[in-house]
């Protein structure tokens, strides 16, 4: 089987707004091979920037495009596939937007693989360990506390057993931060278990100041309260924090996530697929267990991400919570013609070779990008 085209589809809404929502547009991955078998993946990343790398032209040999590299080449090779790639961007590319390129064309070799093999991505990992996961709601802040509370109230009664609110005006002052964390407890109950993803707002000491704060309205953890580089300060943080930390979400390379755990001493580390790949998440998961830490996926783009993510964590321990975006973004829920569902608290893994989901592509050329 060979490698015939590699294309990255850029889609976008009409209105995209400054919100931390990373629903609002996303760059869809298409590989295809002489066998009619076709792989679909995704990149959480400047989409243009990520079809750019895709789509470059030849500029030398560690400066090159990933769509050049690949065609011709074993789609069932994923781990040389990785390799040639790499080494394509190690000119320019070898962090952040170039692994968030080569994760996205990852998620679909793995696809065609599954789906050569039938098997589920899971499988082809050593999984599953478990196929449900306990999903937890994943929703911005209101822009007030008096809106948290009433966005607390509205997922707490569709049976979500885990609400996460973030960014928003959380660390505008520290009277909207703890506001924010007492209506978003009072909204859900006492037998909810709330999350809190603060957004990269403070240094380590108002970080640690906070996690006082908020102790008594019992978070399930703090997560990115500080920016991803500030390993050190992560390092503070945990051995002083009274609530679980939880970060990675910015990460994209093994390098930085073992930091991030043995230095950073995070008690939840959260690689998203779309950004480091399966493989790296599967690393990054083998590692936490061995640390005695745990894995959580970072998940906030379409039904292709969703799957890598549940596939990922399947093929994990430790892989216990799920996260679940609740964005009404069209490119969050109808991307894919396969609707994950939260049945009794829980989300399943997909059973269908590959990753388990079919690209709707009616709904894909109405938010094309041309």
């Amino acid at each position: 089987m060979k490698i015939t085209q590699v294309s990255a589809h850029y889609l976008r809404l009409p209105e995209v707004t400054a919100a931390a929502d990373g629903t609002q547009d996303t760059c869809l991955i298409q590989v295809d091979t002489d066998a009619g078998i076709t792989g679909w993946g995704e990149a959480d990343s400047g989409p243009t920037v990520v079809k750019a790398i895709v789509e470059a032209p030849l500029s030398h040999k560690i400066s090159n495009g990933l769509a050049n590299v690949l065609v011709g080449e074993d789609p069932l090779a994923v781990e040389a596939c990785r390799l040639k790639m790499t080494e394509a961007i190690s000119y320019y590319g070898l962090t952040a937007a170039g692994t968030h390129a080569i994760a996205g064309v990852e998620l679909a070799l793995w696809d065609i693989l599954g789906k050569a093999t039938e098997r589920p991505v899971y499988q082809l990992f050593g999984g599953p360990h478990r196929t449900a996961f306990r999903a937890y709601c994943s929703v911005l802040f209101g822009d007030t506390p008096a809106a948290t509370y009433e966005r607390a109230r509205k997922f707490s009664d569709q049976g979500f057993t885990a609400i996460k609110f973030g960014w928003g005006p959380m660390g505008d002052d520290e009277e909207t931060d703890v506001g924010l964390v007492r209506e978003a407890r009072r909204g859900a109950g006492e037998q909810v278990d709330i999350l809190i993803d603060a957004g990269q707002v403070w240094d380590w000491k108002t970080a640690l100041r906070r996690a006082h704060q908020f102790a008594e309205f019992r978070p399930f953890w703090l997560e990115e309260p500080l920016h991803p580089q500030d390993v050190e300060g992560y390092g503070r943080l945990s051995a002083g924090s009274p609530i679980p930390i939880a970060a990675g979400e910015a990460d994209s390379r093994m390098s930085e996530f073992e930091r991030l755990l043995r230095e950073g001493g995070v008690d939840w580390v959260q690689p998203d697929p779309g950004r480091c790949g399966i493989t790296t998440m599967v690393e990054v998961g083998r590692l936490a267990h061995r640390l005695h830490r745990k894995v959580v996926n970072h998940s906030f783009k379409s039904g292709i991400t969703i799957a890598a993510s549940l596939h990922g964590l399947a093929a994990v321990p430790h892989g216990e919570i799920f996260e679940f975006c609740m964005s009404d973004s069209p490119l969050r829920h109808e991307l894919t013609q396969e609707r994950f569902t939260v049945v009794d608290g829980y989300v399943h893994a997909p059973e269908r070779p590959g990753l388990g989901v079919t690209v709707d592509e009616n709904v894909m050329r109405r938010f094309l990008v041309e």
